[in-house]
């Protein structure tokens, strides 16, 4: 079970704007849930400039598989020009909380996946 489920971290510059994204996603099926951190900062160089911003986190629980549909439907919500996403493999957990995240995920349109051979 572990290996079906995944955690994807997203960074966001409005607290506010973040949340209405994961429960877009959640909404969508696409993760099962979000747990946001309001205020974190990020040091970052962009366009030759180095930058020191608040900004929010989202960890969210979804199917290893959905990766890719989450990265596609997060450049197309997202207001940065390159947002953060990444995906976080894990490496065990409650069976029955990781049994949840499926049943409460879609399948992937494709049937694709993320990590798997």
């Amino acid at each position: 079970m572990t290996d079906d489920v995944c955690e994807i971290v997203v960074t966001g510059s409005d607290a506010e704007w973040l949340s209405g994204y994961t429960r877009t996603l959640v909404e969508e099926r696409l993760v099962a849930c979000g747990h946001q951190f309001a205020a974190i900062r990020s040091v970052y160089r962009w366009e030759g400039a180095v930058h020191d911003e608040p900004e929010a986190r989202v960890a969210l629980h979804t199917r290893r598989s959905l990766v890719p549909e989450v990265v596609a439907r997060t450049a197309e919500l997202h207001p940065y020009d390159v947002p953060c996403v990444i995906a976080l493999p894990l490496v065990g957990g409650n069976p029955d909380y990781l049994r949840w995240v499926v049943e409460e995920t879609r399948e992937p349109r494709d049937g694709g996946g993320w990590g798997r051979a």
